[in-house]
């Protein structure tokens, strides 16, 4: 993300400052949704809605602020999962999963609204996920595929419609207090059948993936993929 929107004139000493009012932000676009103003924000923070100005220029500079701290560290702990290779790094960070749900429904909170800000925090999203899951294929814990950018933006989007589904039948009206519980149960609930589908795979065989390569025009070479298939 170019910038994380916070001014450029802020100083060291304000660090703290703006981290107490982009979490503070977090946890209320989270629990209330973006509608929320920035006297609110203000108040969570305790600190004034100008001092929010002055550190994020407006309103949509807090929210890019908020995603860009989300982005980092949902991108620092996918890339230690994806490049450790053994079950120590998944269950460590399974055991601490509620401590990442204001950001989790910060995220859902933005894919429920949509508009530029939505499209911008899933874009960037999906160029941090091409990133950790090269990292995991140079690693040697992902197959190659032969359209990497196509397989992580199918990913992304299946893991972030799965959560906007099972959030919305599930915890709709959830409190702050209840929404890390259920995030611990949808956690559950999609570990085995997730990491089984992404191990042994769903298909016995090769014959739709080879028929859909007949049938597409210019279809992506084999290379390294292909070889990993088989």
């Amino acid at each position: 993300m170019a910038s994380n929107g916070v001014r450029s004139d802020s100083h060291d000493g304000d660090f703290t400052t703006v981290s107490r009012i982009r979490d503070a932000a977090i946890a209320r676009f989270a629990r209330d949704g973006f509608r929320v103003g920035l006297r609110t924000v203000a108040a969570d923070a305790g600190v004034t809605a100008g001092l929010v100005v002055h550190h994020f220029g407006s309103k949509d500079g807090l929210r890019r602020g908020c995603d860009e701290h989300v982005l980092a560290v949902m991108r620092e702990e996918k890339a230690k999962a994806l490049t450790d290779g053994t079950g120590a790094m998944l269950l460590a960070q399974m055991a601490e999963v509620e401590k990442f749900a204001p950001m989790v429904q910060y995220v859902l909170r933005s894919m429920q609204a949509g508009g530029d800000l939505a499209l911008s925090l899933i874009d960037h999203m999906i160029a941090d996920a091409e990133e950790y899951l090269s990292a995991g294929e140079a690693a040697g814990v992902i197959r190659p595929s032969r359209d990497r950018a196509a397989r992580t933006r199918y990913l992304a989007y299946q893991a972030t419609g799965s959560m906007v589904l099972w959030f919305t039948l599930h915890g709709a009206a959830a409190t702050p207090q209840e929404f890390p519980i259920l995030f611990r149960r949808y956690m559950e609930d999609l570990a085995l059948p997730a990491l089984e589908l992404f191990t042994q795979g769903l298909l016995v065989d090769r014959s739709m993936l080879d028929e859909y390569l007949m049938y597409v025009p210019d279809p992506p070479t084999a290379g390294d993929a292909g070889n990993a298939a088989r």
